[in-house]
């Protein structure tokens, strides 16, 4: 329809393309291109550092022209996608970092497709992240009043269980009266995240509101301990709110006796909290899930898809337990955010009540078609998996006097060391010079005041010739350290 009007605009340009065959042509190279990269990751470097020339590319002024979709493709092969983190190889065990898949790559470009704002409304996409929520709730046996929400990752959501935590102990009217004298404590193992520090400072806590408790040989948290420290808060006038279990810890896989920890919080009425970044999701396996026996106990739990269920980032979650309490935490209605009975704004939860953000990304899709591409028995047996290979690389460990376990292997991560004088800087050296070789990408962390290699085999590429190159590449770089 023409419009014969002097006042109306003149017609304008569109961003969609002039010519669709040729970019219909152009996105299949694009995925072709990505396709073929990981199809072919074992032939390139775990990991190799940014020429000079690459980092100057990035120093290009604003563009205020266009270019050809296919140039900027081409300098997208050249000088980013052979420099990635590299956590998409088998040998890359540095960080508890997913190796993603190619069903969630696939639904993160047609999510990308549907432009979907997630915030709100009635919409299928919203139906999507709902039938994730009912399949968690599944899970870790909550009922049907509890609700969850897709996040960036773990550390958000932690800073939403504590939000919620202290909404439940202080009352709705805190988020406009904010605390005022209240003095409330927190308590994790010294062995948590620190985002857990970094959440209580974000709510106005402050990050002396948390108690860090001593672990035991097994680096899970004591409890004898714990319970003394609550004590001495109730005593000087303290309210102890939140209790954090930890589901397997950030640099050893410790995961804390969260029976305990329930009945405990249940005692004193504390929120039990559960930061299962990666391990909550071990109840995907049948082999593993009883080592979390007390979860289903908890008031809220975060984790991440994309680590262990190697969904690609990102897609963190956080399950409450009370959806009311959820509410009180976060709804803020608002003229703009209407609630209608018929049309788009219709709709009786809406995301954007259950957490900060408004505008949100379709990450439910990605998740979506992970559990259903592959079925969560199949994503079990991967999870399973990438420990039995950490138990592997932990007796070649125990059988090579040049090497020495660090921490018990209790799920998929690794702590170790070469025996030698100058025990950590050598070791420090060992692991950049494995991670500037390509060979492979281990991290550091410290243990019992040492610093060690810390292995964390996630992704689910890993075989165990992976494992045994990473130790006879430590082994031999270690040797080569030593004075001739």
């Amino acid at each position: 329809m023409t419009v014969d009007d002097p006042f109306a605009p003149a017609p304008g340009a569109t961003l969609d393309p002039e010519d669709w065959d040729a970019m219909r042509a152009q996105g299949h190279r694009m995925l072709d291109d990505i396709l073929d990269h990981l199809q072919t990751i074992r032939s390139r470097p775990v990991w190799q550092p940014m020429p000079g020339e690459v980092r100057a590319s990035f120093k290009a002024p604003l563009p205020t022209a266009p270019t050809d979709i296919a140039e900027v493709h081409d300098d997208f092969r050249r000088n980013v996608l052979p420099y990635g983190a590299g956590n998409m190889h088998p040998r890359f065990m540095g960080w508890v970092h997913g190796g993603g898949n190619v069903a969630g790559l696939l639904a993160d470009m047609l999510a990308g497709g549907m432009n979907a704002n997630l915030g709100g409304r009635d919409h299928a996409p919203i139906a999507v992240e709902h039938q994730i929520v009912e399949w968690m709730r599944a899970i870790y046996s909550f009922p049907d009043t509890a609700s969850g929400l897709f996040v960036t990752g773990t550390s958000m959501a932690n800073l939403i269980a504590v939000l919620v935590a202290r909404t439940k102990a202080l009352g709705a009217s805190v988020r406009k009266s904010g605390l005022g004298n209240a003095q409330l404590a927190a308590y994790s193992s010294v062995g948590a995240h620190a985002c857990i520090s970094r959440a209580m400072d974000y709510s106005g806590l402050g990050s002396n509101a948390l108690r860090q408790i001593p672990v035991d040989a097994n680096h899970r948290i004591r409890i004898p301990a714990l319970i003394e420290t609550i004590e001495k808060d109730i005593a000087d006038g303290v309210t102890p709110f939140m209790i954090v279990g930890n589901a397997g810890t950030v640099d050893t896989g410790a995961i804390d006796d969260l029976a305990a920890l329930s009945a405990l919080a249940k005692k004193y009425g504390i929120w039990f909290h559960v930061d299962g970044a990666f391990g909550a999701l071990a109840m995907l396996s049948p082999e593993l899930a009883p080592r979390l026996t007390g979860i289903e106990q908890a008031d809220s739990i975060a984790f991440d898809f994309h680590k262990w269920v190697q969904v690609p980032y990102d897609a963190g979650f956080i399950l409450i337990r009370d959806r009311a309490l959820h509410l009180q935490a976060f709804a803020s209605p608002a003229a703009y955010l209407r609630r209608e009975t018929r049309g788009l704004a219709a709709g009786d939860l809406w995301p954007c009540d259950l957490g900060p953000d408004l505008s949100r990304g379709f990450r439910a899709l990605k998740t979506w078609f992970t559990l259903r591409t592959y079925g969560t028995k199949a994503l079990g047996e991967v999870i399973a998996r990438t420990c039995n290979l950490a138990a592997y690389m932990a007796r070649l460990i125990e059988a090579e006097p040049r090497l020495e376990l660090m921490a018990p292997t209790q799920l998929n991560i690794v702590c170790f060391r070469y025996r030698c004088a100058n025990s950590d800087s050598v070791n420090a050296r060992i692991v950049t010079d494995l991670h500037e070789a390509g060979i492979a990408v281990p991290s550091t962390t410290i243990v019992g005041g040492h610093l060690v290699i810390r292995a964390a085999i996630v992704n689910h590429r890993t075989e165990p010739e992976d494992v045994a190159a990473l130790i006879a590449a430590v082994i031999e770089m270690g040797e080569r350290s030593q004075p001739a």
